[in-house]
């Protein structure tokens, strides 16, 4: 009855518990932070828009990345880094190429919509927000999606793809079939979650899970989150402040580039954004492409990182990888 909660080889808890209270210890935290917020928020009667987004949006990410080091600490039992966070100069790199790649891609997308005549520029630096400027409005913004794109890519791909993959790691499917399942599964459960957004529909949410696969890619063959962080800001930032699409189905209310859209909704994404769409999933393929063109570039080889899949202790894992970029266990 014991091995049903406790992995006698690892000498942890199972997994699915381990899930279970990392949750617990990310929401707690989260809920007090959240209403205290909008308490003080309220009385001080301050102008309700992105500056409140982006601090519900830091206390979520703060309180992941507390329940987080908790769970690695005494759950988990593994160093912070090992959830993706090497900070060695090919970590930093990687981040600024995720950083251009998802600027590059939404740009993409914007300028075949534009050729196409499938929007209409209608005006520049957009605010309707009360009690802002555009540039508050978007000094906001640029904050909460850092905290997002920290947030969401630390719990799906640096915890949730990370433990999915020991955890799937039986002795019927090799290191490499249980990497693999552990990526579409946590790519399907990233697809799920965005089902609750406004104008989401079956369409939405599977593509919603073709970005994951394109977003924890270089996750799976770096062992590191600095690609997927960089994409998920920039992509985000660029895809409803810049360039005036929804962003998963919510509009935005400062835009540097005001549009109109029309189209085929089978290719733009209607009211859910591009990534609804065919422009948007030709992106993805793209940006896949450009991953692996970027690792071989680096002088990194393209393959599988086993160190997510085989469960190390703290004390039997290697040191940090060489600057190089190459594939190793890391603690």
């Amino acid at each position: 009855m014991l091995n049903l909660f406790w992995n006698p080889g690892e000498k942890r808890l199972r997994f699915i518990w381990r899930f279970f209270l990392q949750t617990l210890l990310w929401f707690f935290p989260f809920s007090v932070l959240a209403s205290l917020t909008y308490l003080a928020w309220h009385a001080a009667a301050l102008p309700v828009g992105s500056f409140l987004d982006a601090t519900l949006e830091f206390w979520t990410a703060a309180a992941m990345i507390f329940s987080i080091w908790i769970s690695g600490k005494y759950l988990d039992i593994r160093s912070y880094r090992d959830y993706g966070f090497h900070f060695n100069p090919v970590w930093r790199r990687d981040f600024i190429f995720g950083l251009f790649l998802g600027a590059l891609l939404m740009a993409v997308i914007f300028g075949i919509e534009l050729a196409a005549g499938w929007i209409r520029i209608t005006g520049f630096f957009q605010n309707i927000q009360p009690g802002y400027t555009f540039f508050t409005g978007m000094l906001g913004v640029v904050f909460l999606y850092i905290c997002v794109g920290i947030n969401e890519e630390l719990w799906i791909r640096g915890y949730l793809l990370h433990n999915l993959a020991e955890a799937l790691n039986f002795k019927f499917l090799s290191k490499r079939g249980a990497l693999l399942a552990a990526w579409l599964i946590s790519s399907i459960i990233f697809g799920f979650l965005h089902t609750f957004n406004p104008n989401a529909t079956p369409l939405s949410s599977i593509s919603i899970a073709a970005a994951g696969l394109f977003l924890a890619l270089g996750f799976i063959l770096t062992g590191d989150l600095a690609i997927p962080i960089g994409i998920h800001i920039t992509w985000n930032l660029f895809e409803g402040n810049v360039f005036g699409f929804p962003v998963s189905g919510l509009s935005s209310t400062t835009t540097l580039i005001q549009i109109n859209q029309a189209g085929p909704t089978a290719w733009t994404g209607g009211a859910f954004g591009p990534e609804a769409g065919l422009t948007g999933l030709a992106a993805i393929v793209l940006g896949c492409l450009l991953i692996l063109a970027w690792i071989r570039f680096s002088g990194r080889k393209i393959q599988l990182q086993d160190q997510l899949v085989q469960y190390q202790p703290p004390s039997a894992a290697a040191v940090d990888p060489p600057e190089n970029g190459a594939p190793g266990n890391y603690p």
